[in-house]
């Protein structure tokens, strides 16, 4: 009964939900109220992932974003002020409706991350799935990353609220 109940998903603060599929697979969910077109520019646009992806309370900040949106492209993420680095390549980009990474810094034992965007109504349920290499880097990394997640997922709700329709008529 206990296996049954670490699996169930688990709702959390503003509509996260944070779901562990199996040993390897986390599962992070949420509904924002945009359209996928925006979701997804929030996700692949420099100047507004900085806006939302580190959680405030960690009082860190990105010092530098690059990313390069395509598949094989690059990414890095450099935090301030301990100037700590997320990196990886994409292997998938999909526009308005998927995104597949790799997480390199970990060397060979980062997981592998998928968003998918699935607009209804002009809203956009966001799925974030993780695959890990094993149970003890899940068990190791990923608890900490999907508590993040449901701040991070809340920084972004704010800042879609903030674009409208705007974001990408350029």
């Amino acid at each position: 009964m206990d296996d049954r109940r670490e699996s169930e998903p688990t709702p959390m603060k503003n509509g996260t939900t944070v779901e562990r599929k199996s040993e390897c697979e986390l599962i992070v969910t949420r509904n924002f109220n945009a359209p996928a077109r925006i979701v997804f520019e929030a996700w692949t646009k420099p100047e507004l992932f900085k806006r939302w992806w580190v959680p405030k309370s960690m009082g860190m900040s990105l010092r530098s974003c690059e990313m390069d949106v395509r598949a094989g492209g690059k990414y890095r993420l450099e935090f301030e002020p301990d100037a700590m680095a997320f990196f990886g390549t994409y292997l998938e980009v999909t526009p308005h409706s998927r995104l597949v990474w790799t997480n390199e810094e970990g060397g060979e034992g980062g997981p592998v991350t998928t968003v998918t965007f699935e607009e209804k109504a002009g809203k956009t349920l966001l799925v974030l799935h993780e695959l890990y290499p094993s149970k003890e880097v899940l068990d190791t990394a990923g608890t900490g990353a999907a508590d993040a997640m449901v701040e991070t997922f809340e920084q972004l709700d704010e800042l879609l609220a903030t674009l409208g329709a705007n974001v990408g008529q350029s």
